[in-house]
């Protein structure tokens, strides 16, 4: 009986010890981090998908519109065929190949939808058309939110990276396979801060 108590407290004082050194070394913080980055990736996804919800009814209206530019309506559409056929996993955050590549077609989904509305700017009957302004709005407010989401991301990849890069954390990161994370390219961080103009003048009233 006495050495099985014997064994008992020394089982919980080794399971104590471990759970004080795996707090010191950072464990805990890195579990904390990943929850977050997961998260933050989760909300970019949610307002992609709404942006690609919103094309189809904007092409449609578009679409209406007598001598429209083919060209630039077919390039929209290719543009958001490209990106939904990338299957958008939380997984992708630890795949740098497929979340540069999952980047890069949201970036040319950007692009020509940027295109599209400086196009519409010479068709003053779809700027009239309040279809299209609602849609419009609804464009412009998901581009705003999906620059904060990338905002959001960015900041939770950076604390996360700087854990897993970081003395004496980064041993703990090499035992329990915690590999640093892909964030958004240089060139697209300097564009957070302004989201993709998608906006023009209302027509003046008569």
């Amino acid at each position: 009986m006495l050495k099985t108590l014997v064994r008992s407290s020394r089982a919980a004082g080794v399971a104590l010890l471990a759970a004080v050194a795996l707090s010191g070394c950072g464990y805990n913080d890195f579990q904390r981090l990943d929850e977050q980055t997961k998260s933050a990736w989760s909300e970019v996804l949610n307002q992609y998908q709404r942006r690609a919800d919103l094309i189809p009814n904007i092409v449609a209206t578009v679409k209406g519109e007598a001598n429209f530019e083919q060209e630039t309506l077919t390039k929209v559409v290719e543009a958001r065929a490209k990106a939904t056929s990338i299957q958008a996993t939380p997984e992708l955050v630890n795949n740098p190949e497929a979340f540069n590549k999952f980047q890069a077609a949201q970036g040319e989904l950007s692009s020509a939808l940027s295109r599209l509305m400086v196009v519409v700017e010479n068709y003053p009957n779809l700027k009239a058309n309040q279809g299209f302004q609602d849609l419009r709005v609804q464009l412009e407010g998901t581009e705003n939110r999906i620059t904060v989401a990338r905002g959001r991301y960015v900041k939770a990849v950076q604390d996360y990276n700087v854990l897993a890069r970081s003395f004496p954390t980064n041993l703990t990161a090499m035992l329990f396979s915690y590999q640093v994370k892909p964030n958004f390219s240089v060139q697209n961080e300097a564009q957070i801060s302004q989201p993709p103009a998608v906006s023009f003048d209302k027509p003046a009233s008569k």
